[in-house]
């Protein structure tokens, strides 16, 4: 019973952090809108979010190979809270982009630590769940970060945003409470004491980079996470500048935004009968197809009510691509070099995280508010397509599916 302990802490942690993210990025946006900035402007910023951590994911990977991954975890947390409140204080939009950049890093640090704590500490056959419920404190963040930012916000957006960035950064470091005895190397399985102890005595270059991206499962696993992120994020982002344009308020619009994580977190609990009932290749597939129709129906005018079922209809599709493309992630890659394989999916998270918000808005500037949305769906259309077609054949015993 004690080893389950240290799950449920590191989703209490994880919960916190990414209540305090979701709660700063659509008060950034916010902030950003009263000092001036346009579409083309909210997409730069929210691209600053993942510039750095797409630097330095493959190199924190390797250092988690090779070491412990609980040190990463209050680093990010310090790094969030700073990015956070800095925020409230900037006087520009370029100084938006910086601090989120520096708020983007914290949450890759704590991101890696975690999902390799999750890898290290759970047998094979509970992947798939303990990711899961990994990801269900992600989802529980989600659900309350847009709602708060969304109570806080309002009609003097300057002042109430910045209030609300502060109010994140109080909310990430509460995080620090949780993360007492994470990784206790008593309590880890066998198998995972041994493998690390194994991969702590190789290099990080004994497993080459382009070997794992070439490792069936890997790709697919990130381009759909890739691809999920993208929709999650470019969602946080852009709802708000939606909601200008169709006069809802922002209160509103965190409701919204909660209400999709809430159906989220509804994909999560039921995810393993839906696994025995699928299997993980047409749970992707499937999930992802009906995603990249619902993102493509946001862009309609629709009154409130359709777009809150829509929103919860999305959520639950996006609930499943993240925690099983980990567990396809994680066991198609070389044991010794897991924690890269998932920094690499992290990587590739980011750069969906540069160049979505970026092209979405050019596309915004081009074609209005809405057109990203149709973008997202023809994204989440190609990682249906792909993650169908990475599961035929032997690979897929081998990726787990």
């Amino acid at each position: 019973m004690e080893r389950r302990y240290w799950l449920l802490r590191l989703v209490i942690a994880f919960a916190f952090v990414q209540g305090a993210v979701s709660m700063a990025r659509p008060a950034v946006s916010y902030r950003a809108l009263s000092l001036g900035a346009d579409e083309r402007a909210i997409g730069v910023i929210a691209g600053g979010y993942a510039l750095l951590p797409l630097f330095a994911a493959v190199p924190l990977g390797r250092r988690t190979d090779r070491g412990r991954c609980a040190p990463l975890l209050p680093v990010g947390v310090v790094l969030i809270a700073g990015g956070c409140a800095l925020s409230g204080t900037a006087g520009s939009p370029v100084w938006m982009a910086a601090w989120s950049g520096v708020m983007g890093l914290g949450h890759l640090c704590f991101v890696i630590g975690a999902q390799s704590l999750v890898a290290r500490r759970s047998a094979p056959a509970e992947q798939d769940r303990d990711f899961g419920h990994f990801t269900i404190g992600a989802s529980v963040g989600q659900l309350a970060g847009p709602a708060g930012a969304g109570l806080l916000i309002g009609d003097d957006m300057g002042r109430s945003s910045a209030l609300a960035l502060v109010v994140s950064a109080a909310v990430a470091a509460v995080s620090l409470t949780s993360l007492w005895r994470v990784e206790d190397r008593d309590a880890s399985p066998r198998h995972a004491r041994v493998e690390r102890e194994k991969a702590r005595d190789k290099e990080p270059d004994k497993v080459p980079v382009h070997r794992i991206l070439r490792t069936r499962g890997v790709p697919a696993g990130i381009f759909i996470s890739l691809a999920v992120l993208s929709a999650t994020d470019i969602l946080t982002a852009y709802l708000p500048v939606i909601g200008e344009h169709r006069s809802l308020a922002p209160a509103t619009v965190g409701l919204l935004l909660s209400l999709r994580a809430a159906a989220t977190i509804a994909c999560r609990l039921v995810m393993t009968p839906m696994i025995r009932l699928l299997g993980r290749t047409a749970l992707l597939s499937v999930t992802c197809l009906l995603a990249s129709l619902l993102c493509a129906g946001i862009a309609l005018p629709v009154p409130v009510w359709a777009l809150a079922v829509m929103l919860a209809l999305l959520g639950f599709c996006l609930g499943a691509g993240q925690p099983l493309s980990m567990t396809t992630v994680v066991q198609a890659a070389p044991q010794e070099a897991r924690s890269t394989a998932l920094a690499l999916r992290l990587t590739g998270n980011r750069l969906g995280q540069v160049a979505a918000p970026a092209s979405a808005g050019l596309i915004a500037g081009l074609a209005g508010t809405a057109a990203p949305f149709v973008m997202l769906g023809a994204l989440l259309l190609a990682a249906a397509g792909l993650g169908a077609r990475a599961g035929r054949g032997p690979g897929e015993a081998a990726a787990g599916v």
